[in-house]
């Protein structure tokens, strides 16, 4: 067997056990969320901009005040608990096929590994604030402008990580070529981490952002795969095997959400993987459906403050769906199917580059 072939196992192989790990743990976790009622109290029933969000309070009144969050806990803890398991076991047991399946690797999977921990931490402080204090923000928890400046010192931190220590500090153009962009790969990076992070808007419908992020990861674990970074390819897939083990559970009716402690550590996570596998600017094609609800947002609040009337029903976009009597099903369902294909898009462009 070659190296090519042990790598494709490999990443099959760990995979599973994440999906495995994350079915262990998944029923304890969600008795333990329904035990402290890990949901809000009430219903966001104000927009970003004060108004009254109507359309959203009438689609998901019962679901905001009844169905826990924290099921970000389950995606990161299980990869957590499986990259730390397999290094230990490499460390004490001298078989050849236990000890390559070890995927913590300086070079690939600390950074990323970093991110992920970090990031699903103060997310999971967010879910706290929200969750057990009444705050004054909407939505409660911490202000926007202060999730926003962890993001952005997460992506500073990254960035400086990939500019003075490795020593990188040239973006891909598919088709095209690299280029060097000097000491501009540090805001670029900041850019893109917060650029991603908004895309976080997406969780809110069962079994919409699961899907979506296994399509994204599956991507990126590809073109990690074809440029020989096999330990960054199975790092992925241990995210996509606690994926569909998280789908399992939120498909509807979903027995709990993402929150902020999901949305946040994956978001950081992918944007970190992008630059690792120099796929920074497909990414916007791979995770075209992030893009789409932020827009959607965005154009919202523009369309409003001067055009003072609205574009859609109700944003992100899939409550404008929902909104027109969409079963929440085929929202769902026809979203993956668009995140799929963009995801297969910009992997072709991203390999013929």
């Amino acid at each position: 067997m070659d190296g090519y072939q042990f790598n494709i196992i490999k990443f099959l192989i760990i995979s599973a056990l994440g999906a495995g790990i994350s079915i262990l743990a998944a029923v304890p976790l969600i008795n333990f969320l329904y035990r402290i009622k890990f949901w809000k109290k009430k219903a966001r029933e104000k927009t970003m901009t004060g108004e009254k969000a109507d359309v959203f309070y009438s689609l998901h009144k019962e679901k905001e005040i009844s169905t826990p969050r924290g099921g970000g806990i389950l995606i990161w803890g299980s990869v957590t608990i499986l990259i730390f398991s397999l290094f230990f076991l490499s460390q004490f047991i001298e078989i050849p096929w236990i000890k390559g399946l070890n995927f913590l690797s300086r070079s690939q999977t600390w950074l990323p590994l970093f991110t992920l921990i970090v990031g699903s931490i103060v997310g999971l402080a967010d879910d706290i604030l929200q969750v057990f204090t009444r705050g004054r923000y909407i939505g409660g928890g911490m202000s926007f402008w202060r999730r926003l400046a962890i993001v952005a010192l997460i992506g500073l931190i990254g960035g400086a990580w990939f500019y003075f220590k490795l020593e990188t500090d040239t973006i891909h153009v598919p088709l095209v070529g690299d280029f060097k962009i000097g000491i501009l790969y540090l805001p670029l990076f900041v850019v893109v981490m917060l650029s991603c992070w908004s895309g976080g808007v997406i969780d809110g419908l069962d079994g919409l952002s699961g899907g979506i992020f296994a399509a994204i990861f599956g991507s990126l674990s590809i073109i990690a795969l074809s440029q020989g970074k096999a330990d960054l390819a199975v790092f992925c897939g241990a995210i996509i095997g606690s994926l569909f083990t998280f789908l399992w559970f939120n498909i509807p009716p979903a027995r709990f959400y993402m929150g902020e402690t999901g949305i946040l550590g994956l978001t950081s996570t992918m944007a970190v993987v992008s630059f690792l596998t120099d796929s920074v600017l497909v990414l916007p094609i791979i995770a075209g459906v992030l893009v789409i609800e932020v827009s959607s947002v965005i154009l919202q609040l523009l369309s409003k403050k001067f055009r003072k009337k609205k574009i859609w029903l109700c944003t992100p976009i899939h409550h404008h769906f929902e909104a027109k009597d969409w079963p929440s099903y085929k929202v769902t369902m026809r979203f993956w199917i668009l995140g799929v294909v963009m995801a297969i898009i910009g992997t072709a462009i991203r390999l013929i580059g």
